[in-house]
């Protein structure tokens, strides 16, 4: 009796390969631009979830990879995201400071 799990998920372009390779058979499409952004969408999200889990690197680096391929997707890149990166740390900080912001008291206007 063969046993079929069914995943309808985005995954890496050598996935399949290294499945058939462990004797199994899959079985893949290659999707729309628009089905393909809506799934790398939910991989973000699935990627950022397992590493507030685990706290890793590994997972941490998968959701780069990930970033990497939205922004290629969306006709951009990695350097033009690290631009904007730069440009808003530049202009508004980063996070080292470590700074909790609390409240902000703004005077009534009579």
């Amino acid at each position: 009796m063969m046993k079929r799990i069914t995943y309808h998920k985005l995954v890496r372009d050598r996935i399949p390969e290294i499945i058939e390779k462990d004797g199994k058979t899959c079985v893949c499409s290659i999707l729309s631009d628009e089905d393909y952004l809506k799934l790398l969408d939910e991989k973000l999200n699935e990627e950022l979830a397992e590493y507030q889990e685990s706290k890793s690197m590994e997972e941490l680096a998968d959701l780069l990879e990930v970033m990497r391929a939205v922004a290629a997707a969306r006709g951009s890149s990695m350097e033009e995201v690290e631009k904007i990166r730069k440009e808003k740390a530049a202009k508004r900080g980063g996070f080292e400071k470590k700074i909790l912001l609390e409240e902000v008291v703004e005077e009534a206007t009579p």
